[in-house]
């Protein structure tokens, strides 16, 4: 179940970047001759702060009735209302929404991390439909969409600015059914064809292994109910699978487009011993608030290398800037997306409730990252590593020429400890675990001194 850190009326959500289409713009068509009986519409004036205006209300059901009367074919008042809201809405910023009964059970699906679809997180950027990043392991990402990707049309269907519902409707279905989207990649020369099937997502959001003995390797794809308590599980797993404590850990974010504020809490909660987490300002009393860590690191204070990307938003900003700013890890990779902002799910009744930014969140430093993002310590290029093309032929030692003089730490070739598990073309990943080694060498205590020895 859902955390209930917060207020009943607002149990805030970081569900970062909510899908919103782009607009395609059409050619303007000329706008029919008004009759003598079409009523015309009053020019606005302004109101006095908080009160709405006699105008805008004699404009909108001015508008209301052309639309009733002049549409090109018959629209019903429910429908003219449920779209008015949904575009107030739409109008505040790309992360209001107004939800009705189907939004709602997906955002509980999104929440629990099991749900039918592709496994793609989206938003707009500069009027388009792109790609924050396909979550681990699903149908997206196993064929080949990669953050950044410009959605231009579903199924052959254009994305449109005013079909959010339907766009989210075409990107889900039933599991085993299949999908074509239509990509438009940086750099490419023209767009391309992806087929997919849907699946019943189960999103593990939490992965942990060794990448080598001593040097933990944790995984966060997206922020969910039990993503801490999954957590704290894989980081105990490890120690006991290690048969010691652990001397470092990579804490891998990236491609992490957020999720629930309390988790993003409870995770960075879980690698911090004391400190300011996050705190959050909106106008009203309610989303002013200030989390801090309790006493307790389930790394025991060993280092921790934190690794982003532009991918890496909400939730996943909250963490990577809280371990920032409380000195507990070092960032390392690429400048983090920038949603700064809070959303607050607010039930109107048992099937609709709006999606509302109500607050900003800070860092424990109190920045705000709002289109910003968090900069990383270490900057790191997107590259990908690749193996030597020289001879083919291993480099020569000593321990390869025959008959040579046993070392005393010698380990026979085929005892040896097999090579590290890290993705030959992840860069960022070797990188920070070279980091993490040097950090856990720094933290080693100094060796005792000889009483014998004698210092000139």
């Amino acid at each position: 179940m859902m955390l209930r850190f917060l207020p009943a009326l607002l149990s805030l959500l970081l569900i970062g970047l909510a899908c919103q289409p782009f607009a395609f713009a059409d050619e303007p068509t000329p706008p029919a001759p008004a009759s003598e009986a079409s009523p015309t519409p009053p020019a606005p004036a302004a109101a006095p702060a908080g009160n709405v205006s006699l105008d805008d209300i004699r404009l909108f059901t001015a508008v209301l009735s052309l639309v009733k009367q002049a549409y090109v074919e018959p629209v019903d008042d429910h429908q003219l209302m449920q779209a008015a809201i949904s575009g107030m809405l739409v109008g505040l910023d790309p992360h209001s929404e107004y939800l009705q009964s189907d939004a709602l059970t997906d955002l509980t699906e999104d929440t629990s991390g099991r749900y039918a679809g592709l496994g793609i997180e989206v938003t707009t950027v500069d009027g388009t439909l792109r790609v924050i990043s396909p979550i681990d392991d699903t149908p997206a990402a196993r064929a080949g969409i990669q953050s950044g990707d410009i959605i231009l049309r579903i199924d052959q269907v254009p994305v449109q600015a005013d079909n959010l519902a339907g766009a989210v409707d075409m990107l889900r279905g039933k599991p085993g059914s299949k999908v074509s989207l239509t990509i438009q990649r940086e750099g490419a020369d023209a767009p391309r064809e992806f087929s997919i099937t849907r699946e019943m997502i189960r999103v593990a959001s939490v992965r942990a292994r060794l990448l080598e003995p001593g040097y933990a390797y944790l995984r966060i794809s997206q922020f969910q109910a039990e993503t801490g308590s999954e957590l704290r599980r894989g980081i105990a797993r490890l120690q006991k699978e290690n048969g010691k404590p652990l001397q470092g850990a990579v804490l891998d974010l990236r491609r992490n487009p957020g999720g629930l504020l309390t988790t993003a809490v409870e995770v960075s909660d879980l690698l911090l011993d004391a400190g300011t987490i996050v705190t959050t300002r909106g106008r009203i009393r309610e989303a002013d608030m200030a989390f801090k860590a309790t006493p307790g690191d389930a790394l025991d204070g060993a280092p921790l290398v934190v690794l982003i990307d532009n991918g890496s938003a909400s939730a996943a900003e909250i963490v990577a800037g809280a371990l920032k700013d409380n000195h507990r890890a070092l960032i390392m990779g690429r400048r983090s997306f920038g949603k700064g902002s809070v959303q607050t799910v607010l039930n109107l009744d048992n099937e609709h409730a709006i999606k509302l930014t109500t607050a900003r969140y800070y860092t424990p430093s109190g920045v705000s990252i709002q289109a910003a993002g968090i900069k990383p310590d270490i900057e790191l290029g997107d590259l990908s590593l690749s193996q030597n093309e020289g001879s083919g032929l291993e480099r020569i030692s000593e321990r390869d020429l025959a008959n040579h003089l046993q070392g005393d730490a010698e380990v026979p070739r085929a005892a040896a400890a097999p090579a590290g598990s890290i993705t030959p073309s992840d860069y960022a990943l070797s990188e920070a675990l070279n980091a993490l080694k040097a950090m856990a060498l720094q933290r080693r205590p100094a060796p005792a001194e000889n009483p014998g020895s004698q210092k000139g």
